[in-house]
């Protein structure tokens, strides 16, 4: 395979790079007045205007260019069609599969895998009507109110995210919980809010071996026993999972685990059996809203050409900030306080997938790969962030997400709320001029030293992008679309990279090293050689703890 730095329109973009780097999008607009018609895109409910982005038709000609020689509408056919294009670990990436609402054929290994795809989603619909109707009870005969899912990366945070972001379609007799991290702290606060008698727990692990989710359901179950019996288990506690095994060991009737396959990823599950909470809390018929939402994308991307193909916009104009201006991370900026989880999940979707040094062929990428993605509600951001977005040194893209839908009946505030997010846009696109700020200044009275003084400090250069991304409402459809959006555009952007982008070894190194300092800081084993900084650490740990645990006589 060629690397990207190999390819022609690779190198053709950078005297075109040479060209642009100085072009301030104020002069864009001025020169082109059909420049916010033209960077305008609607697919099903989302409308993206990327006007205000440092780019010309010659800059998206050469990107989509560089799109082709990379092998990117090959790699597109490649995934719809089943073949295991995640080659480190030899499976398909069929996420698109979990939301083929057309029910067409799509084989792995000469299998049709849709039939276990729709019986899966019977099996969750089935589930999930008994529990929002009240048939499904604990083991008093009461309905459950509480469903707490344990889990962690794409086990907990596309359920989190979806189930937040939709909370106004959410069933008003059930509440949601979430835990994922093994810090005891959170389970506790959990529990301390339910009662056994009416809590529905949900273990989400593929394998059922990991670490944190099985330490967390083993405290669970031994919190739940204190109250029921072992064979109430089955009436509070269900599996998302591929391991009938130890699903059942653990008391689990698998009659009541939901399966998935290897060919989904972790954070590209929310469709699968992990979204069985979401499924629970919003209804059969939303879940399979949001699976529309999501074919809708799906097939925009397949089929739309690359210039009006709106995770290929996205994607390729990325590349445009990390490869050639050096933007090295990127915000997610969503204005409604429901999607405040959008950006910590995109977050573990692009760096989970692209953040990778070594391309698909073994060899170093050479170039520069996933970039860091950060954000926060937009107006909270834009009192702690924004600054550094607005005056700082760093080139940093940014996506500003809002609904058009006012989701209050509360006077005024989603005009505020909107009115923020369009300024905010043209802010980070204009800046303001050093002589706009000393006739601001000389109209408030301001003598002209201290004009001169203060005018460095008030200068905003502009030329900041800004994707500016609208939903019709934030609706189960719509949600749908956005997050199959993103999906798309990763891969988009590692097929250019020539990466893989959906294994994740750099996950497995640290859980590696912790299993034997575990031993170490429990006393199962004596201390090992370390780096003298980890045995430090671990010798602070056990003299601290040595007298709860009763090990200080072999310190």
């Amino acid at each position: 395979m060629k690397h990207l730095s190999e390819l022609p329109a690779w190198r053709q973009l950078w005297p075109h790079y040479e060209e642009m780097k100085s072009v301030h999008m104020r002069d864009l607009f001025a020169q082109d007045p059909d420049r916010a018609r033209r960077y305008w895109l609607e697919v099903g409910g989302l409308t993206l205007d990327y006007a205000k982005n440092r780019i010309t038709g010659q800059t998206l000609n050469g990107l989509f260019e560089l799109a082709r020689e990379s092998g990117l509408p090959e790699k597109m056919r490649a995934m719809f069609a089943g073949e295991k294009i995640n080659n480190t670990e030899n499976r398909a990436a069929l996420h698109i599969a979990l939301r083929n609402r057309a029910d067409t054929p799509i084989y792995v290994d000469g299998e049709n895998v849709m039939p276990k795809v729709n019986s899966v989603l019977r099996h969750m619909g089935q589930f999930s009507h008994a529990v929002r109707n009240g048939d499904w009870t604990g083991y008093t005969g009461q309905a459950i109110t509480d469903i707490v899912n344990i889990g962690i990366g794409g086990s907990d945070q596309g359920p989190l995210m979806m189930c937040t972001a939709l909370q106004t379609y959410g069933h008003p007799r059930l509440n949601m919980h979430f835990v994922s991290n093994v810090d005891g702290t959170q389970l506790r606060d959990v529990l301390e809010q339910v009662r056994p008698e009416t809590t529905l727990f949900i273990i989400a692990s593929k394998t059922f071996t990991t670490q944190e989710t099985l330490t967390n359901a083993h405290t669970a179950r031994d919190w739940f026993l204190r109250a029921g019996r072992e064979e109430d288990i089955a009436k509070h506690f269900v599996a998302v999972s591929t391991n009938k095994e130890a699903v059942s060991a653990f008391g689990i009737d698998t009659v009541n685990m939901f399966e998935f396959w290897n060919w989904v990823g972790g954070r590209y599950s929310l469709w699968s059996a992990i979204g069985l909470p979401i499924m629970i809390y919003l209804g059969e018929e939303n879940f399979i809203e949001m699976l529309e939402g999501a074919h809708l994308m799906d097939q925009h991307f397949i089929n739309a050409p690359f210039e009006q193909n709106m995770p290929v916009l996205l994607g390729m104009i990325g590349i445009w900030y990390i490869n050639y201006l050096g933007g090295g991370s990127h915000v997610i900026a969503p204005y409604d306080q429901h999607l405040h989880h959008l950006p910590r999940f995109i977050q573990q979707l692009d760096m989970e997938s692209n953040g990778k040094q070594t391309a698909c062929d073994g060899t170093p990428v050479g170039t520069d790969t996933g970039p860091i993605i950060w954000g926060e509600t937009g107006i909270n951001g834009q009192h702690a962030f924004f600054q550094l977005l607005h005056q700082g040194t760093h080139i940093t893209p940014i996506d500003l997400i809002a609904s058009l839908e006012k989701r209050s009946n509360l006077p005024g505030h989603h005009e505020i709320l909107l009115s923020n997010v369009f300024a905010q846009a043209e802010a980070f696109m204009r800046g303001k001029t050093a002589e706009e700020v000393r006739m601001e200044l000389q109209a408030q009275g301001m003598d002209g030293e201290k004009i001169e003084k203060l005018v460095p400090h008030k200068t905003f250069s502009g030329n900041r992008p800004t994707n500016i991304l609208l939903l019709d409402k934030i609706d189960p459809r719509n949600m749908g679309s956005l997050i199959a959006l993103y999906e798309h555009k990763v891969f988009v952007q590692g097929v250019v990279w020539g990466i893989n982008s959906f294994d994740q070894w750099g996950v497995e190194l640290g859980k590696q090293l912790a299993k034997t300092i575990l031993a170490e800081l429990t006393g199962e084993i004596p201390p090992q050689p370390h780096d003298a900084s980890t045995e430090r650490l671990i010798r602070l740990y056990r003299r601290a703890n040595c007298e709860v645990d009763g090990t200080c006589d072999i310190l």
